[in-house]
């Protein structure tokens, strides 16, 4: 993957994520071209990595052997169409980041056969600690979905989804995910302080926790599930908790947060699929 040339159209915080994570695998600076109308962005992409960077979108895609889409889903068809010409006779791998816009709308897009794979990650990819679904359609070689998936696993866990309708459920989960979490999180928090504990000490043994328990979960071979009962006990404590959360159905409310997450997910697909 070293001597790849990739081409960034976007170069906000997802792309500049997933740009160290390919100078730290070894990618060049040289090889990695962005685009960004904004000046100072592109400045700072150029001081901190040794990437070429560019106001014009066909400039850096130009010579790249993958093109990641890295802008927001609504005007990623202003983005797309105008390389059209360049993607039908350079065929490069196309990997798209913007969330509920379907592969058969990019491939409306830049005219028909290309090489495409949708990507959903998530904000901790930030820090490198993301995790990321792919879906490929079927003109992706072997071959190219091994760098697709270098290129994502540089920033966090992949894997593969082999249905793209699945892909809005995807971003309920893993997508929308953080911030499920960070609301949880901000609760106890709060919480916390409200029983007493100075904001500071609160903070850190909620978030703690939270870390805590999710490599605990990662670690262990039970699921979730199990973990919880093995740590309440009859009578005690974390009984009476969570006896409270179940008294007021949060399980089967987090359960319809993620439904709706989803559905909303496949009427923005039905919006953006409409040119």
């Amino acid at each position: 993957m070293s001597s790849t040339k990739v081409g960034f159209i976007g170069g906000g915080n997802m792309a500049r994520s997933l740009i160290g994570g390919l100078i730290a695998n070894g990618v060049c600076g040289s090889n990695i071209s962005v685009s960004d109308p904004e000046v100072d962005l592109r400045e700072k992409l150029t001081n901190d990595f040794g990437v070429h960077t560019h106001a014009g979108n066909i400039s850096a895609a130009e010579g790249a052997n993958v093109i990641v889409f890295a802008v927001k889903p609504q005007i990623l068809q202003k983005v797309v169409t105008p390389l059209a010409n360049l993607i039908a006779e350079a065929q490069p791998l196309l990997i798209s980041v913007a969330a509920g816009v379907t592969a058969s709308s990019i491939e409306r897009w830049v005219g028909g056969h290309t090489a495409l794979v949708r990507v959903m990650p998530n904000t901790p990819a930030l820090i490198g600690a993301g995790i990321s679904a792919l879906y490929a359609n079927h003109n992706v070689s072997d071959d190219q979905r091994a760098l697709a998936e270098n290129i994502v696993a540089a920033v966090g866990k992949a894997i593969w989804i082999n249905d793209e309708k699945l892909m809005n459920a995807v971003t309920a989960v893993s997508g929308s995910g953080p911030a499920y979490f960070f609301y949880m999180m901000q609760a106890i928090i709060d919480a916390a302080v409200r029983e007493g504990l100075d904001a500071e000490t609160a903070r850190l043994l909620s978030l703690e926790t939270a870390l805590g328990a999710a490599r605990l979960a990662i670690e262990s071979t039970e699921n979730p599930g199990i973990l919880q009962k093995q740590v309440t006990s009859p009578g005690g404590t974390t009984e009476a908790a969570i006896q409270v959360l179940n008294d007021y159905g949060v399980q089967n409310t987090l359960q319809k947060a993620v439904s709706a997450a989803r559905a909303r997910g496949n009427e923005l697909a039905k919006f953006l699929d409409r040119d």
